[in-house]
């Protein structure tokens, strides 16, 4: 079953249920993907339906982040059951330790010495780790190792 075949009965299920503010995530959710297949002409795979979840988690992230300075604690809450509602159908990220380790053997792998480097480095993990951590995360443990 595919991810967004998932997301769709897990929607029905929280309408079933009467869980409403789920069922309402999902539908944003499923929105999203389906905006994006029109978009793109094509059959989306379970990386690209990824990708779009990852990119609202994103934005919700954010917003948690400017409600906190606005100390909108009511939005926050509903922003947190929506990033929570995501979140389960996100692969877990990798471990800052894990991930550390990927960049140490690009960095050998590519013979970076210096920051001015960073950018071929951070293209090279990114690419490797597409989907399995952020990229802030990955910026700051380039940036700690070659600085």
């Amino acid at each position: 079953m595919s991810l967004t075949d998932t997301l769709r009965k897990d929607m029905f299920g929280a309408i079933k249920n009467g869980l409403k503010d789920e069922s309402e995530i999902l539908k944003m959710a499923l929105a999203s993907i389906k905006n994006a297949q029109v978009a793109s002409d094509k059959e989306l795979t379970d990386k690209d339906v990824q990708k779009i979840l990852r990119d609202q988690v994103k934005k919700i992230k954010d917003a948690i982040e400017q409600f906190e300075k606005m100390q909108r604690d009511d939005l926050i809450a509903k922003e947190a059951l929506q990033l929570e509602v995501l979140q389960n159908y996100l692969p877990q990220p990798m471990s800052e330790d894990e991930v550390r380790k990927v960049v140490q053997t690009k960095i050998k792998e590519l013979n970076v010495e210096s920051m001015r480097d960073i950018g071929k480095v951070m293209g090279a993990v990114m690419k490797e780790l597409e989907g399995k951590t952020d990229g802030n995360t990955v910026k700051n443990i380039v940036q700690d190792i070659l600085s």
